[in-house]
């Protein structure tokens, strides 16, 4: 009996030692997780306001072309002025004729008149020549600024890439190691448990329902997220067989024609915000922290019911079904 206790108490003790290594483990994991993450969806973030940088600069380009079409249409129309108006009176010279030839005060009048109306077109034709250069300098400037701002965009996304590269170099690096880590003390712990807790656990965790109530839409994204199981994480991805997460928000809610950008900071604010007891199927589940900066959410996931949504999570994992129940959970979208 006495053995029995002994063995009993000890067993105890390890499976505390263990489980709290394991604990730590994970936790360096999550950690690690959570900050390239973070890296991850700042370059996503980099890239959307490229393209927004890349719109604008063709909008600009195509205003100016615009622009410069009608100062050489206004170019022409003042070398023609001038072609007439070389060597002399130009189209002065029948009107001064006229008038000469002709002595009744009433001709002379109307003469006149038809001589101010041409000197009226002449200038309006170079008035419009300015106004015209006028207008072709300012979209001009807007071009070159567009374009400058197009050029720091570039070098952003270039920066963003290269910091995310390394990050996830680093993190498959020390995630092989504290997986191995993680896998002994596993196995230390599933040792000094008993059989029956080993199969509770192991139920549980095989075991979930996600058969609950959603939208049309939401159901039809959350259903489309969950065939993609299995498909590697890689950062930056959106499909079709690699994913990270906010590329897999995309992709899943494009299925049900609502266009999202790939990144957390603009799918945070893609529809009304939901309190988490009246979570729908395919509401999405944002991790980080709120603030003013989108860039400080990190992560985010398709509810798919009971408590469990569907993500692509970090580097080395694949699109799986987990828990939404995290200490960094923030808030939830329903997208429309």
């Amino acid at each position: 009996m006495r053995k029995a206790r002994q063995i009993a108490q000890d067993r105890s003790r390890e499976l505390g030692a263990a489980s709290a290594q394991l604990a730590t483990a994970q936790s360096r994991l999550d950690v690690m997780a959570a900050a390239v993450e973070r890296l991850v969806e700042a370059y996503n973030g980099e890239l959307v306001r490229l393209k927004q940088a890349d719109q604008t600069y063709a909008q600009a380009r195509a205003r100016l072309a615009g622009a410069d079409a009608e100062v050489e249409r206004a170019r022409q129309a003042v070398a023609l002025l001038a072609a007439e108006g070389y060597g002399g009176l130009g189209l002065m010279t029948p009107v001064v004729s006229m008038l000469v030839d002709q002595g009744d005060r009433e001709g002379v009048l109307r003469r006149a008149s038809l001589l101010a109306q041409l000197r009226g077109e002449q200038t309006a034709i170079l008035d419009r020549m300015r106004d015209t250069q006028e207008v072709a300098a300012i979209l001009r400037t807007q071009a070159a600024n567009a374009y400058a701002a197009h050029r720091v965009f570039s070098e952003r996304v270039a920066l963003a890439k290269a910091v995310a590269e390394q990050a996830v170099a680093r993190q498959r690096l020390e995630t092989a190691k504290l997986q191995a880590r993680t896998v002994v003390l596993q196995r230390r712990v599933d040792a000094a448990r008993s059989r029956a807790e080993l199969l509770a656990r192991q139920r549980a965790a095989s075991t979930r329902n996600l058969v609950t109530g959603g939208s049309a839409m939401g159901d039809v994204a959350a259903n489309w997220a969950l065939t993609q199981l299995g498909k590697p994480y890689v950062w930056a991805a959106a499909g079709p067989d690699t994913y990270d997460c906010s590329g897999l928000v995309m992709r899943a809610w494009e299925k049900v024609g609502v266009q999202l950008d790939h990144w957390t900071g603009t799918q945070w604010t893609s529809g009304p915000h939901v309190p988490m007891d009246q979570l729908r199927r395919g509401d999405l589940l944002f991790f980080g922290y709120v603030s003013s900066d989108p860039g400080t959410i990190h992560h985010v996931g398709i509810y798919v019911g009971n408590g469990q949504m569907v993500h692509a999570p970090q580097t080395g994992d694949v699109v799986r079904v987990a828990s939404i129940w995290r200490g960094d959970l923030v808030g939830a979208t329903r997208p429309r």
